[in-house]
């Protein structure tokens, strides 16, 4: 993994936290729910810990490696999670909700004895509200009709269908886009530059919206 250089300093210092990091084949963006199943020791130990204190934990794409076995590298962008809900499922493993909260960079990681990824990272501000461009609203009523017909978790995310952050978010989730391109709309700090990009995507998709 290529751990990029801090930010150029904007006057503020950015937040820095030290979390666990949990590697999936998954991208988690902001204002989004991921359930997860969880059976590995390692991360039963980090779920329990988190519920204890309070805290969250780091979702990350993997670059290389597997979810399961030894720790895997991850895309230096992820985003912090907080569990949201969680219960013991019908096959006897834990069932967990996470919500997706703000976007960080990985400064620098070290992997436990257990393979448990215990990173350093910084956190990156949200977007800012913006409105939606006209030709922004025909992929809001997909949007809207897509999530009302979906179960939990996620019918129970907020709506904030006038924002096009929060839009451009939960397109890239749900559209069928490789992993490489979710990463990638993760990364952009512009919600405009990332609607734009969606926005060719779906161009070249036979997807009718």
């Amino acid at each position: 993994m290529r751990v990029s250089e801090l930010s150029e300093s904007t006057g503020e210092t950015p937040e820095t936290l030290q979390v666990p990091i949990f590697p999936l084949n998954a991208v988690l963006f902001p204002g989004g729910a991921l359930p997860l199943r969880i059976f590995e020791p390692r991360y039963l130990d980090m779920i329990s810990n988190c519920l204890k204190k309070g805290t969250g934990f780091g979702v990350c794409l993997i670059s290389e490696g597997k979810e399961v076995g030894m720790a895997a590298e991850t895309y230096e962008i992820g985003t912090l999670g907080h569990i949201s809900y969680f219960q013991q499922l019908p096959d006897g493993l834990l069932g967990v909700t996470v919500r997706g909260d703000q976007r960080f960079r990985v400064i620098s990681e070290e992997v436990h004895p257990n393979q448990l990824t215990i990173a350093k990272i910084e956190m990156i501000p949200n977007d800012p509200v913006m409105p939606l461009a006209d030709d922004m609203h025909r992929f809001v009523d997909w949007l809207r009709e897509t999530l009302e017909q979906m179960s939990d978790p996620y019918s129970r995310v907020p709506k904030h269908y006038e924002n096009a952050g929060w839009v451009s978010n939960r397109l890239a989730e749900l559209l069928p886009i490789p992993l490489a391109q979710k990463q990638y709309l993760l990364q952009l700090d512009d919600p405009q530059q990332r609607i734009e990009h969606l926005c060719s995507i779906l161009d070249s998709m036979e997807l009718k919206i």
